[in-house]
């Protein structure tokens, strides 16, 4: 392996084919990981007969995490808990799919392995440079390299069980869209939406300024919207909070405590220490950190203009005095420089609360709700200072964010574990000290909700809402509807705008299927941007930003020679993602009918 790594391919190929292999190797950890169904004592869940043991999960939550960390993510406590549910609801999906491949008997052999290593590359290889010729991939380069000496034992073991792993699920989504063929016709459209465009005159209409009046909503109407769209209202799981929070503000003493941190380890590079090794150690720039602190070659221009500026006034090899840009604090070495070009590296501190305060917090809150568990979280925080208490904080899965505390999903899972102590007779109903990205908290459990169905009390203010909304777009498409007809009867857009206190605005070249920056994506307005005659004004156009008067003024048409040289690429890119959407939605419906039982919370509870 090390002959492989030191090689200059080599390079190239451990840092680009293992992730991706990982990736694979992660999505399938094996039945004999997962379990037979055999009601095993380690196991963590069900989905139908298979279990879900311990170690599958572990190992998953482990290697999630430590592919996090190698590409420089921050493990907060939000982090740890989305990589914990990422590992679950992949847990999850492949016992689906293990399940269905044994079903449909579906298997790959040696020989399919050995055709598809040697002509279908990883997308990520095919892209590298090495691999193309003129820009393209060429597979006689891959073919070259997979027989030469630098493709090792280890790297022909991690081919085979990316494709033994992957093989199965092509075959299974192949099966899924066996029979859909895309029609000359459906490509051409497909083609037309993506490259033709159009310009357009356009005057926003605000839903409060055509129709003013709020409408009445009867309850019967309410009832009926309820009692037809049931499916519709599901309650997520959410709890009702008091907080006491303390904001992890930077303040301008951090910012010098960060400043006196790196002219510690300036003073440490200046007497002989190995700045790559220190980068790798101390750099908060995680990308660069692996490389040693290196940044590559770059022009001027191209950093911050604080960065930039002390590149190309720094003495070549010499260590910068702390730099400070909105990034943080940064300890530069120009190695080389010609004219408008420098090749550097750096070691970045982020300004954060110093490891000191961060420590006061924490034993304020400790003490807090060490009183709190007597008295109540209101009185324990009544005074202290630099403390904010709120009141009835919602939180519910669906939406898991709290004001001044940004991310709440750590309370939320303590809250679930702390409804089960309640309903036990056990526990405080006050939490440990929490953290999230802005604040440092405490909280005390007022209620909690599992998830199910809404009842129509719950489901009334958003039903309410909704119709007034209805009504409303109704009422302002009626009133733009007789400003176009004005348009039609001989006055000017320009006209009709300026007596409506708007004005005429234009956005544009844009295409179908463009997210536009005005309208939005897949409706009426983009409908009538293509449909309508140029230089006309078309029905008026309502989407979730407001009413639209439209008036394009320029178009251009697709070219057919141009779709009849790609339409072949253009098929098969077509299939491909038709396969993706049918195995997705396989998947989708393949939950919805599962028996999947979660006792993450409960194994949590009893350890």
């Amino acid at each position: 392996m090390m002959q492989f790594i030191r090689s200059n391919v080599g390079k190239v190929l451990v840092w680009i084919i293992i992730p991706a292999f990982l990736a694979w190797m992660i999505f399938q950890i094996g039945m004999d990981v997962l379990g037979q169904g055999n009601g095993s004592p380690t196991a963590l869940g069900r989905v139908n007969r298979t279990d879900i043991t311990v170690q599958a999960y572990n190992d998953r939550v482990n290697q999630l995490t430590a592919n996090a960390q190698a590409q420089g993510a921050d493990m907060t406590p939000e982090m740890t808990r989305r990589l914990r549910e990422e590992a679950w609801q992949g847990l999850v999906n492949e016992a689906l799919l293990n399940q269905e491949l044994d079903r449909r008997g579906i298997t790959v052999s040696d020989a399919e392995v050995i055709w598809a290593s040697r002509n279908i590359p990883h997308p990520e290889l095919a892209q590298q440079e090495i691999f193309q010729t003129n820009g393209t991939f060429d597979l006689r380069k891959y073919q070259e390299f997979l027989s030469g000496p630098n493709m090792t034992p280890q790297m022909y073991a991690m081919l085979e069980q990316y494709f033994r792993q992957g093989l199965p699920r092509e075959k299974l989504a192949s099966q899924l869209s066996a029979g859909r063929y895309v029609s000359d016709a459906e490509l051409w459209r497909a083609f037309q939406d993506r490259s033709e465009t159009a310009t357009v005159d356009y005057v926003s209409l605000p839903l409060e300024k055509l129709a003013p009046a709020v409408p009445t909503v009867t309850d019967a109407e309410v009832r009926a919207f309820f009692d037809a769209n049931q499916d519709e209202f599901k309650r997520s799981s959410g709890a009702r909070l008091q907080v006491a929070y303390v904001p992890l503000t930077i303040t301008e003493a951090d910012r010098q405590a960060t400043v006196r941190r790196a002219q510690e380890l300036r003073a440490e590079l200046v007497a002989g220490a190995d700045f790559a090794e220190l980068a790798r150690s101390q750099s908060d720039d995680k990308a660069s950190a692996v490389q040693g602190g290196d940044l590559g070659s770059f022009g001027r221009g191209q950093m911050v203009p604080q960065f930039d500026s002390a590149v190309f006034s720094l003495p070549v090899n010499e260590i910068s005095q702390p730099v400070i840009s909105q990034f943080g604090v940064h300890l530069i070495q120009v190695q080389e420089r010609t004219g408008d070009q420098a090749k550097a590296r750096h070691i970045l501190l982020n300004f954060a609360k110093s490891d000191e305060a961060v420590g006061q917090v924490e034993t304020q809150l400790k003490n807090i709700a060490a009183k709190a568990a007597n008295g109540g979280l209101r009185a324990a925080a009544q005074g202290a200072p630099g403390v904010i208490f709120r009141d009835n904080v919602d939180v519910t899965a669906e939406s898991p964010f709290a004001a001044g505390i940004g991310s709440a999903s750590e309370a939320l899972d303590w809250a679930a574990t702390a409804e089960q102590d309640r309903a036990a007779g056990e526990g405080t109903g006050v939490s440990d000290v929490l953290e999230s990205d802005q604040a440092m908290y405490v909280v005390q459990l007022m209620e909690y909700r599992t998830a199910g169905e809404m009842t129509l009390a719950e489901a009334t203010p958003q039903i309410r809402e909704r119709l007034v909304r209805r009504k409303r777009s109704a009422a302002a498409l009626q009133a733009a509807s007789r400003l176009v007809a004005q348009i039609n009867a001989g006055q000017t857009l320009e006209q009709v705008a300026a007596a409506n206190g708007a004005a005429v605005q234009r956005t544009g070249p844009f295409t179908r299927v463009d997210a536009n920056p005005v309208f939005g994506q897949a409706n009426a307005a983009i409908g009538a941007a293509f449909g309508t005659p140029l230089n006309r004004v078309g029905p008026a156009a309502e989407t979730p930003a407001g009413v639209f008067l439209i008036r394009p003024v320029a178009r251009t048409a697709a070219d057919r020679a141009q779709f009849e040289a790609q339409k072949d690429v253009q098929r098969r890119q077509a299939a491909a993602s038709m396969r993706q959407e049918m195995f997705q939605q396989w998947l989708t419906d393949a939950r919805k009918q599962a028996r999947i039982r979660d006792d993450r919370a409960t194994l949590v509870r009893q350890s």
